[in-house]
């Protein structure tokens, strides 16, 4: 990096942010506020992107088209407008969730020369803690976690390219394939990949996530708090929020 450059951190969310403000990490923010596991991700030009976005926001989630543009679409732009020779840090967990937004967020990057992105994955202490996330981290494991940042090479970010073209395009057998590479940029990347094909279905059947909402909601998990807690435990990968499980349990409430 010359003497000009600066970090950059890109972030999963704004519990992230508050995370960093107890770390000498405490400038160059950028909060990716979208859940790209969840509605359209079609569009010719970004702008009809985040037009399509918007419009699914306001129809699923409530979210006002300028409220919308407001905390996401001019929070994304700060990402448009880094300057060459930058270096990048992107701090996503391990989950189909953050997943899917980083590829995208790389497939952005990528469009730009001399920028030197960096992934930064959560400190896991245990297996059982791996689709936790950054949640539960200290200040130190949040410090510890930029020093062990992973350089994406050329290959790294052609990867993250071609995951966003087959997530966008619903490719099973694009996704099989990419899920054998190799990278230290993309941990668990063959039970993503899988995770993601399991959400599709089959013959017009629900996915696996529904399936496990199901079965839960049978086993007796009937408030939603339960089911949810009960559901991070074995469908962890995912990583749900809120109101994407809150979906899947009311229509799966309503049909039992």
């Amino acid at each position: 990096m010359s003497s000009m450059s600066q970090i950059r951190h890109i972030l999963n969310g704004d519990c992230l942010y508050e995370q960093l403000m107890m770390t000498p990490m405490q400038q160059n923010h950028i909060i990716f506020r979208e859940c790209l596991i969840d509605g359209p991700v079609n569009g010719e030009t970004l702008n009809e992107f985040w037009q399509n976005r918007a419009a699914f926001m306001a129809r699923d989630y409530n979210v006002l088209p300028s409220e919308y543009y407001k905390k996401t679409v001019d929070e994304f732009e700060k990402i448009i407008q880094i300057p060459d020779g930058d270096e990048i840090c992107l701090w996503f967990e391990h989950d189909l969730f953050c997943q899917i937004n980083m590829w995208f967020i790389i497939s952005v990057l990528t469009k730009r020369k001399g920028l030197n992105v960096f992934r930064v994955s959560p400190i896991c202490h245990h297996e059982m803690e791996f689709w936790k996330g950054f949640g539960a981290s200290t200040p130190e494991m949040l410090m510890q976690a930029y020093q062990q940042k992973i350089l994406f090479q050329d290959h790294d970010l052609q990867l993250g390219i071609d995951l966003w073209e087959a997530y966008k395009k619903n490719d099973v057998l694009m996704l099989k394939k990419l899920s054998l590479h190799t990278s230290e940029c993309f941990s668990m990347l063959e039970d993503i990949c899988q995770a993601q094909i399991d959400r599709l279905g089959k013959d017009g059947h629900g996915g696996k996530p529904e399936v496990l909402v199901r079965q839960l909601l049978k086993e007796g998990h009937k408030s939603f708090d339960d089911l949810m807690s009960a559901f991070n435990n074995i469908g962890g990968v995912y990583g749900f929020g809120d109101f994407q499980l809150k979906k899947i349990y009311d229509n799966e409430k309503s049909i039992l």
